[in-house]
């Protein structure tokens, strides 16, 4: 894994295969997120990852605290500052990216993302107008969840950095007709006009 130099300490993500193990121990619904819940939905490694992102509903954040007691867990609570989080403590609503270490100074190692939902539905965090049930919103593969891909690809839209684009140009001819609708409109309903609108429309 790379080692990427941060101004919070250097960042070393851990494989994949280790956090996964680390969360079979939470009972609450967890799943992979980033740039390899689009790899898993491709079905096979076609770039690196500079990090490891796990997802989980807002309302389960006490439980995977407590099973990261004994890590060092930080929460980004205001734009680019990082603060301790303590054990049984309720993050502010505004707090939804963890960044996790085995020990105070060592290299970050994976980070955890809050999202949001109201009963067995999935709202999208930075425009409450989009939302769709749970249970769809998460594939099962080998024991563990990961991201569907239309989803992740929304979270992706606003970066448009050169591997969200490689992210999409490998998934876009993987997507359903319904993944490719849902994904042109959640895009006009939070961007209006989105450069992937086009290209979604090209693959129907």
């Amino acid at each position: 894994m790379t080692r990427i130099e941060t101004p919070w300490g250097p960042w070393e993500a851990a494989p994949l295969d280790e956090v996964i193990a680390l969360m079979r121990g939470l009972t609450a619904p967890w799943w992979v997120a980033g740039g390899y819940a689009v790899e898993l939905a491709v079905g096979h490694a076609y770039r690196d990852h500079d990090d490891v992102d796990i997802a989980l509903l807002r309302r389960d954040q006490l439980a995977v605290r407590r099973l990261l007691d004994g890590w060092d867990v930080h929460a980004a609570v205001v734009p680019r500052t990082l603060r301790p989080w303590e054990l049984d403590e309720v993050l502010p609503e505004s707090a939804h990216d963890i960044w996790i270490r085995e020990l105070p100074d060592g290299p970050w190692r994976f980070q955890l993302m809050l999202d949001e939902a109201e009963g067995q539905e999935w709202i999208y965090r930075r425009d409450s107008r989009i939302r769709r049930p749970l249970a769809g919103l998460t594939v099962e593969e080998d024991g563990f969840h990961w991201l569907v891909p239309e989803v992740q690809l929304l979270y992706k839209s606003r970066g448009m950095r050169p591997k969200d684009e490689t992210d999409f140009a490998m998934v876009l001819p993987l997507l359903n007709d319904e993944q490719r609708r849902w994904l042109a409109e959640a895009l006009e309903t939070e961007h209006t006009t989105h450069p992937w609108r086009e290209r979604l429309r090209h693959h129907s």
